[in-house]
């Protein structure tokens, strides 16, 4: 006579993460979300200004400056690198971008008869084709930082130097070129063209900063590289683990090359935005910014070790940085508690993230 059949034993802890590895908690982003919540209901009680329409409209506008190139360093920080050239490059390129427009429309200068010619007046100013001379300074306030991307991947991917070693000597090279091109002097965008370069980078746009919806743009299409097609995932890949991912046939070198260019590319736009809005380019521009655009991305959940991160933890790191200078501002507190706040940040954050790590 067959025995029956006991009942099946049921695994009822298999495939469920604790409450504090999923949903919300699943990633440091969430965590963030949570504290940048907390810190506007506590700004808006300490200001009664904080939540006013035009006072989140200079959020969005100035958290912008920094999240362009933070967007940037987190697929460099995601491969596991480091980049600590960005800050020069912003300079760099706002300084080219901005020189290569003057020199263009000043009639005499050298190839500036492609560009412009005198009215009949013989001193007005006149373009030949209306938005050339912007795009050709664009492009080559671009082009350096094109440039500098492809030597710190060379030197990292090929060579084999430390990003940290590479990127620092970089800071330096790129900030000196800055002040031998211009003699220690800033640029003033001048020219035909200016008035389209102002209103480009400093403009509105259906109500929002020009530079805010840039970075929303940039922010999608890194969200489709990153998570729906072959390169996002040879990018994590290679912070995952860089020698399995080589075994895997995954071309380690033309992946680092690519992602140092990215981010320098991205700090380049940043630097040019930046110019606009200052409305020249100093030659101390975007000094230490390396630092914050690094807190920024780190804060949001971009793992320093490599393997994790993504376009909204970079996007909020952004914001929590802005919301705090931006609360203490208007609270009246002394300007210099913000950095003293970010470290605090930066190391809570990664406090976290190693908790939660510990306890799955």
């Amino acid at each position: 006579m067959a025995r029956p059949l006991e009942s099946p034993i049921a695994f009822t802890n298999i495939g469920k993460a604790r409450w504090w590895r999923s949903g919300l908690f699943a990633s440091q982003t969430g965590y963030v979300l949570l504290a940048l919540a907390a810190l506007f209901v506590l700004m808006n009680f300490a200001s009664p200004y904080f939540l006013t329409a035009g006072n989140i409209q200079n959020m969005a506008k100035n958290f912008s400056f920094i999240a362009i190139a933070t967007l940037g360093m987190t697929f460099v920080i995601i491969t596991g690198g480091i980049d600590l050239s960005v800050g020069s490059v912003m300079c760099f390129s706002a300084m080219i971008t901005s020189m290569v427009m003057t020199h263009v429309s000043t009639p005499g200068m050298t190839g500036a008869e492609w560009f412009v010619h005198l009215a009949s007046d013989g001193n007005t100013v006149i373009a030949n084709i209306p938005g050339l001379i912007l795009l050709v300074s664009v492009l080559a306030g671009l082009g350096v930082a094109l440039m500098v991307g492809l030597v710190n991947g060379f030197c990292i991917a090929v060579l084999g130097l430390s990003p940290f070693v590479t990127t620092l000597g970089m800071l330096s090279i790129v900030r000196g070129l800055g002040y031998v091109v211009s003699n220690g002097r800033g640029s003033f965008p001048s020219g035909p063209d200016a008035e389209y370069f102002y209103m480009l980078t400093s403009g509105v746009v259906f109500g929002m900063p020009a530079p805010f919806i840039y970075l929303v743009v940039l922010a999608l299409a890194m969200a489709v590289v990153l998570h729906h097609t072959g390169f996002g995932r040879h990018v994590f890949a290679v912070g995952g683990n860089e020698k399995a991912a080589a075994l895997t046939g995954i071309s380690i070198v033309r992946v680092k090359i690519q992602i140092y260019v990215i981010c320098a590319l991205a700090a380049g736009l940043q630097g040019i935005i930046v110019a606009g809005w200052l409305g020249s380019a100093p030659a101390n521009m975007a000094t230490s910014y390396e630092l914050n655009v690094i807190a920024a991305a780190v804060i949001g959940g971009t793992n320093l070790a490599g393997g994790a991160g993504g376009p909204l933890g970079a996007i909020v790191g952004c914001v929590l940085l802005e919301v705090i200078r931006n609360g203490l501002v208007l609270a009246q507190v002394n300007s210099y508690w913000q950095q003293t706040l970010v470290g605090v940040i930066i190391i809570a954050a990664v406090l976290v993230d190693r908790l939660r790590t510990r306890m799955a």
